[in-house]
């Protein structure tokens, strides 16, 4: 196995520009491919995720071009709209272990009228789908599991559409499931109404849906979280351009080096972010570092105390930027807790088990639920730990920060960042010292 050895540090300090948004940019190229018209797409994320995505498009019938020499950045795609009908009815996806690309896959493809095998790898076909499932079901979609049911690979088939009633789907499992749901039904062209069953989880990622949705030409009216309208003969139409936000979750790990080592400015997201995590700033603050914020950037410093503070916070509205909260309680001053993130065990891996796991490697006292992680931090972190990343990005990335704590610590699979940051590592060594 690839391991990335990182040295000991103390301090931080520079500038990053972020890489675009996982979240955006997987759903502002489903929405470009299902709209009426051109629509360039700059800033957008180069990663597994996004390539499982472009590939998918492409096969589906989609063109799809990268465009260079753009001032802005060179991630700049063209993608011709297919105005909510893909030109192959029949195609084989692999998706990785891309949930941004496989949950609004299955439901686009479960209103197009085609015959669609939608696979992974081992790991999505052990991630749960069974809810979205139900919920295209009772729309009238046939999909059929073609192995363990409940969960990936799947079979759809064209659809007998029925929308008189509304649509029920459990919100406690994974906001990707509205989200996948929201985005499908404009295909249909009939009015369908989406009733939320208990608490939605990870709102933030709905807000973003909604917002790309509007930009899209699509406004769904709401009442409250419980309950979502599609109007009849709702259709995308391109807002001609788009440009990606810099990703929040991403930015949370550069944040963090500010707080733990001096100084560090994040650039490509600022105070006026349509992604939820940009609120780790505020966590941030709570554990006592000094943030600020300019429309483009946000700075994080290091507290005046030598530690942070413990906090117990609610992290329904951070799911994945909390995973650094769970970091940086090791340099805090007392027990931090982290609650309501049950979504953690249904991610890339089970994010909680393997957070408890790998902590104790650096010498936490870590107590895990079924929906919250408290973690004790030790006197001293244990030098060179070597942390296995169960094939999850996050995980990667978060036990960088260990190494600011002035212990070399040995990363397990460093190219599993591929998936959301490819050049995670060299930015990350860019400004420690």
């Amino acid at each position: 196995m690839e391991q990335l050895h990182l040295k000991p540090a103390t301090q931080a300090s520079g500038s990053i520009t972020l890489p675009g948004s996982k979240s955006i940019s997987n759903r502002t190229l489903l929405l470009a491919a299902l709209s009426n018209g051109y629509t360039q797409i700059r800033n957008l994320l180069i990663s597994d995720d996004t390539d499982r995505m472009l590939e998918s498009l492409s096969k589906l019938g989609l063109s799809i071009n990268k465009l260079g020499n753009i001032n802005l950045s060179n991630n700049v795609f063209e993608l011709n709209g297919n105005n909510g009908q893909f030109s192959n009815k029949e195609a084989d996806l692999f998706l990785g272990n891309a949930g941004t690309a496989f949950r609004p896959l299955t439901a686009a493809l479960a209103f197009s009228n085609g015959y669609y095998y939608l696979h992974g790898v081992p790991r999505m076909h052990e991630r749960p789908i069974a809810d979205l499932v139900d919920a295209l079901r009772q729309a009238g979609a046939k999909i059929e599991y073609s192995g363990n049911e409940g969960f990936p690979p799947l079979k759809i088939s064209p659809a007998t559409l029925n929308l008189r009633k509304p649509i029920k789907i459990r919100g406690d499992v994974s906001s990707q499931f509205l989200t996948a749901l929201l985005m499908a039904l404009p295909l249909t062209k009939q009015k369908a109404t989406i009733e939320v069953v208990g608490e939605l989880i990870s709102k933030p990622y709905i807000e973003i849906t909604l917002n790309l949705m509007a930009r899209f030409g699509v406004n769904v009216l709401r009442d409250g979280w419980e309950s979502f309208t599609i109007p009849e003969n709702s259709e995308y139409k391109s807002p001609t351009m788009i440009n990606v936000e810099g990703d929040a979750s991403s930015a949370s790990y550069f944040l963090a080096a500010g707080a733990l080592g001096g100084f560090v400015v994040v650039g490509g997201i600022g105070e006026n972010s349509i992604q939820g995590d940009v609120k780790f700033a505020d966590a941030l603050q709570l554990m006592g570092a000094k943030i600020s914020y300019s429309s483009d950037s946000i700075q994080a410093n290091k507290p005046y105390s030598k530690k942070l503070n413990a906090i117990d916070l609610d992290c329904n509205h951070i799911p994945d930027a909390a995973m650094t909260l769970a970091i940086l309680a090791l340099f805090a001053d007392g027990t931090t807790t982290l609650r309501n993130i049950a979504s953690w065990r249904v991610k890339e891996t089970d994010r909680i088990a393997a957070m408890a796991t790998e902590l104790r490697k650096v010498g936490a006292i870590v107590e895990e639920g079924a929906d919250y992680i408290k973690i004790t931090p030790p006197k001293e972190l244990t030098p060179n730990a070597v942390i296995d990343t169960y094939d999850d990005h996050r995980m990667a990335m978060c036990f960088s920060l260990v190494s600011l704590g002035g212990v070399p610590i040995t990363i397990n699979d460093p190219k599993c960042v591929n998936k959301t940051f490819p050049d995670y590592f060299a930015q990350f060594a860019s400004i420690v010292k």
